[in-house]
């Protein structure tokens, strides 16, 4: 494994230009104005190196010399550490526990979804479409509280949610007159340079 990590001298990420786990590693990595070799993978046509590198062969995979990550909160994670600046974290540890859960939640509640929402099966995506709408529109009064997600500062979590967001006129979701808070708070991340710079050619149709 090591051996083929250190073929490689630039920073690469393996990722695919569709989905919503690699575009939040894509977006904290503009976020920082980081170097990085993009390698987008097609499924069912992996790459040898992803196939060695990553047990799971899942992406978003991030290879850093030696190291190897393929969990989308471990990779961002470590980004924020290794690169320092920006903070897309809060120092303090009751301040940073409190964005580590909401990124649970969003896992657990939001992006669980995705697989549904793609499916073939038109009863799993018209459920899929409706728990969505509804737990965003539920949220609605937490993302009218600050400018960011939680936060005065745009953070990991802001860089989460923008992919979903990004994607629910994909899905066909459209949100009520009572989640406009949601709405605004799309508007100012698909605003961001860094989330311009983030977007694939693939993800640029998900908007028209």
């Amino acid at each position: 494994m090591a051996v083929i990590a250190n073929r490689r001298s630039v920073m690469t990420l393996f990722s695919d230009a569709s989905c919503p786990q690699s575009h939040r590693v894509r977006m904290v990595l503009a976020e920082k104005g980081i170097t990085v070799e993009i390698v987008n993978i097609e499924p069912g046509n992996l790459p040898e190196d992803l196939i060695d590198l990553n047990p799971y062969q899942s992406v978003p995979t991030l290879v850093d010399r030696e190291l190897v990550l393929y969990d989308p909160q471990v990779v961002t994670e470590y980004l924020d550490e290794r690169f320092p600046h920006p903070p897309l974290m809060p120092v303090d540890p009751v301040s940073r526990a409190r964005s580590r859960l909401a990124l649970y939640r969003i896992e657990k509640d939001w992006y669980s979804l995705i697989a549904d929402l793609d499916s073939r099966n038109d009863k799993l995506v018209a459920k899929a479409r409706k728990m969505l709408r509804d737990s965003l529109t539920a949220s609605a009064e937490v993302f009218s509280a600050k400018p960011y997600f939680l936060s005065d500062e745009f953070s990991l979590v802001d860089a989460t949610i923008a992919p979903v967001l990004w994607r629910l006129k994909h899905y066909n979701i459209e949100l009520p007159a009572q989640a406009k808070a949601v709405r605004e708070y799309a508007e100012r991340m698909f605003a961001r340079e860094s989330f311009k710079a983030s977007l694939t050619e693939a993800e640029k149709e998900m908007g028209e």
